[in-house]
Parts: structure tokens; sequence; C-alpha cells
């Protein structure tokens, strides 16, 4: 047998994936067969391997976010039938599997390493069960990137930066639509640690004016930390660690923006997701904006300590 389900082999014996001593290539986001046929090059001398298949569409999160789409068996179909048609004794086989699946997968199947594609898991690769199981079992590990080189890195950047839509606000808005708009804002982000997204609007009697939004998004191009590796988890930086970190806030980026296009940020109030993180906040002190409305908490509250000392509103917005 090549194909595997997890839920046929749940409560089965887990011997024949066990007994190959494979190579597990753990659910990955979306690859070219290219990229693929790179991997299998270099790990099918090793033994076989095994490639998990999400049965979701979507990295677990990042629901409906084409840059964040799962890779599909026909993406690689070709590379997978020339490989078992072959007289390499060595063949790739795939297990299907929901993704709050693979903790329990990485514990009951013996692995000779597991491979992980970057951007493929929601927040820093260290923090989540998966990475303790495979510390506590000894189990080798390897973080790789999707793409082939940097120029296949940014062409699939633009692709799918095309594809995500853009905000459009042309009417009066309650403050849970600006929020709303601050949520969308921060689906054109490619950090799959965390999406933050902010909105500038102008409070009138009857509602907010949309101005200008702003996310955080990756430098020096979005889909840098898939390819090159994620600072913080080259780092194994802890969530709140600012020194460690692959994007320009998504306050920053509003900041720049006005900068570049000459907007007032005088009398406008600031939406965003996620309460402003220490620096921002620093920053965000000393203009004219008079209104930040957040939604999460961050940094024990610091940035309301310091907006409330300095007189400027602020609020939490849930």
């Amino acid at each position: 047998m090549i194909d595997y389900n997890w839920a046929d082999l749940a409560f089965e014996s887990k011997k024949p994936l066990s007994s190959l001593k494979a190579v597990f290539i753990a659910a990955p986001r979306e690859m070219s067969a290219a990229r693929f046929i790179h991997i299998v090059k270099d790990y099918l001398p090793k033994g076989p391997i095994i490639l998990g298949l999400a049965k979701e569409d979507f990295i677990d999160g990042f629901e409906g976010q084409p840059q964040f789409k799962t890779l599909k068996r026909e993406m690689v179909a070709d590379v997978i039938d020339k490989v078992n048609s072959s007289s390499s004794k060595n063949k790739i086989y795939t297990l299907r599997y929901q993704q709050r699946e693979l903790q329990f997968i990485l514990e009951k199947i013996k692995f000779s390493q597991v491979l992980f594609i970057n951007g493929s898991w929601h927040h820093s690769f260290h923090t989540l069960p998966q990475y303790y199981t495979l510390s506590n079992n000894a189990i080798p590990y390897t973080l790789l990137s999707p793409f082939v080189d940097e120029t296949e890195a940014r062409e699939y950047e633009a692709e799918k930066t095309s594809l995500i839509p853009t905000i459009k606000a042309e009417s009066l808005l309650s403050e849970t639509e600006v929020m709303q708009l601050a949520d969308q804002a921060a689906r054109q982000s490619f950090d799959n640690g965390f999406q933050t997204g902010a909105v500038l609007a102008r409070k009138t009697k009857d509602g907010y004016e949309y101005v200008d939004s702003g996310f955080n998004k990756v430098l020096p191009y979005q889909t840098s930390a898939f390819h090159h590796g994620a600072t913080r988890e080259i780092h194994f930086s802890p969530v709140n660690d600012l020194n460690h970190y692959d994007t320009i806030h998504a306050e920053m980026a509003l900041l720049t923006g006005a900068l570049k296009n000459g907007t007032s940020l005088k009398g406008l109030s600031l939406f965003v997701n996620l309460m402003p993180c220490p620096n921002c906040a620093r920053n965000l002190a000393e203009t004219e904006l008079v209104e930040i409305v957040y939604r999460t908490d961050h940094s024990e509250g610091y940035a309301v300590q310091l907006f409330e000392k300095i007189h400027k509103q602020v609020r939490r917005v849930v």
C-alpha cells in the first residue's frame, strides 16, 4: 500500500508505516513540483519518504487566505508516480490527516527524520506541541524552504498578493466595522506567527470615515521568512521578544504610509487588532492621533498605561 489515511490507522496497527523508518514530510503548505523534486533528491537516498497531506485546504488558523494554501497530491503526483514506478528501492508514500492530528502521528509512528516546510503552521514552531514531542523523543527534524530559490519565492508573493482582497470603505462605519477592517488588513500579511492589521479613521458625530490601513508586512519581501526561515524560530525567541522579528509592525506601516502620502494624523483614530507593543506605543505617543482602539492585550498593558499618562484616549473593543 502506498497511500494511507490516518483515520484508518488511528485505531489500527502502526507497524506498516513505522517499519519503513521513513523520512516524514509533515503536511506542508503548497510548493512547486520543482521544489518537491529537490527535496526528494536530497532525502530519498536516505530511505523511503512519507509525504503528509492535510485534509484541509488551508493551514489551520489561516482559512481562506491564498498565501496559506496546503499542498495537494495532484501538485506533485507526477513526481510521486515517477519515483514509485522506477527501480528505486525507496518509494514515496502519502499519509492524509487533519492537521490537529500531527502530534499523535509523531507520537505513534517511528520516523528516521521529520521535515517541516516553513510557514506550514500557526505561531512559532518552537512554541507548538509537536516541537516538544520531537524534543522529548529525540527525533531529528529540519525546517525547509517551500521554494527552489529567491526568484520563485518572490514570484509566489506576487501571485498570491494579487489574490488578496484590498480594503474598500466608502460609507460611515461603526467602531465594530472599523475593527473588522483591521482584521481584513491583517489578512494581507504573510507572517504565520501573528497577523496584525491597523486602520486610520476620522471620527464624526455619525461614525468613522476610513482613511488608510496597514498590516505587519514581512521584510524585505513577504515570502522571505518562508524561504530563509523565520527569525524567531532560528533564535528560539519567546513570543514577546521584539529583537528577533521579520515584519514592520502594522502601526509603523501606517505611519510610514502617512508620511509618504502626506496624510496628517491630527485628530485621527487608530484601530488595531493587537495592542501596540512598547516600541510602537512610544512612537504613537509622539503623533497627533487622538484615539487608539485595540482588541487583544499585549505586553502587560504597557501601551494603555503610556497613552493614559499623556491623555490620549485609549480603549478596548472586543
